[in-house]
């Protein structure tokens, strides 16, 4: 029992980039920040997990963005209500949308979208921008959104460094409801207040 555990260990230690890179396709923002925390505390190098964190939220995008290349329309019938998008918010905002392409795809990816991010990903694709440069926006949007979510993390290490060893998991839970609250909280917020 005690080899298998160790190949196991061995295992995620040999594939961790690659499992971060997973992760952060499927729920980005919050891996980002555990990550930092985890690099604090050497688990991983640096640049490896910066790309590979960088990587995994870029190809979320590129899902996202042709979701609504190919079926924005149909998809925003079936499953906007799960979203808070709806038709009517869609064609008023590919209009706005059409007019300021490059400042709403930078501005949506260093600020998670005001909430609106996975509304702007996918009325990117139905507006039919260029790949090109819906990629090449995003990536400039996402080193600063990474780095900064690294760092958060980072000094989420640090504090948790600081606190008393019987204390740790309670701060680990606390961090990554907090991020979640934080991430997801302002998301709504935005999503309620912001008229579009």
């Amino acid at each position: 029992m005690e080899e298998y555990l160790f190949y196991v260990g061995q295992s995620i230690s040999y594939y961790k980039y690659l499992i971060v890179l997973i992760l952060s396709i499927i729920e980005g923002p919050v891996v980002m920040t555990l990550s930092g925390m985890l690099w604090k505390l050497n688990y991983f190098s640096f640049l490896p997990l910066y790309l590979a964190l960088m990587t995994g939220d870029l190809i979320a995008d590129t899902f996202w963005y042709y979701i609504g290349y190919f079926g924005g329309h149909n998809f925003i019938k079936k499953y906007g209500k799960y979203f808070s998008i709806s038709e009517e918010k869609l064609d008023k905002f590919k209009i706005f949308f059409n007019k300021h392409q490059s400042k709403i795809l930078f501005l949506s990816k260093v600020t998670m979208g005001f909430g609106l991010a996975l509304f702007v990903l996918i009325a990117a694709g139905i507006s039919r921008i260029s790949f090109k440069k819906y990629i090449t926006i995003n990536f400039l949007g996402q080193i600063i959104w990474t780095l900064f979510l690294v760092i958060l993390g980072y000094f989420f290490g640090t504090l948790y460094l600081l606190i008393d060893k019987s204390l740790r998991i309670g701060f680990v839970i606390l961090v990554i409801l907090v991020s979640f609250i934080l991430i997801y909280g302002l998301n709504y917020y935005m999503k309620r207040n912001i008229k579009i």
